[in-house]
């Protein structure tokens, strides 16, 4: 699973997901994508899913590229454990992800073939994703 080498500080805050993506909102790689239209935190487990899923529905046939990674460490505290007492350890790793990012490229494949490999990603993902190709472009 994806997570970073080495980071700045072991804890993050919470943090909130405002407004729209600055970047990473075109495609630049392959001709179909699958863009984000909700704001949400995505795990590393669930990026991960969703390249299986993808990989194995073309049959390992074309090119994909993961265009988000899992920067941010959530930390949990263990169950039934009192308030205070500071805050838990990193479990995971996520990524914030904004509206209009896209998340996932795709070519080498044929538009059927990549509109059914990313119905399947995107019900692996915690949001609402939108498919675009080529003609497609911006924060819709």
């Amino acid at each position: 699973m994806l997570a970073p080498k080495k980071t700045k500080y072991r804890k993050a805050f919470k943090g909130r997901i405002h407004g729209n993506a600055k970047g990473g909102y075109s495609l630049n790689f392959g001709a179909f994508g699958l863009k984000a239209i909700a704001p949400e935190r995505i795990t590393a487990r669930q990026i991960e899913s969703a390249r299986r899923a993808i990989t194995r529905h073309i049959k390992r046939a074309g090119r994909v590229w993961i265009r988000i990674f899992p920067d941010v460490p959530v930390s949990t505290k263990p169950a039934e454990v009192r308030m205070g007492s500071g805050k838990g350890s990193p479990e995971f790793w996520a990524c914030r992800v904004y509206p209009g990012r896209i998340m996932f490229e795709l070519d080498g494949v044929s538009e059927e073939l990549a509109r059914e490999a990313f119905v399947l990603a995107a019900a692996k993902l915690p949001l609402a994703t939108k498919f675009i190709s080529r003609g497609t472009r911006g924060i819709e």
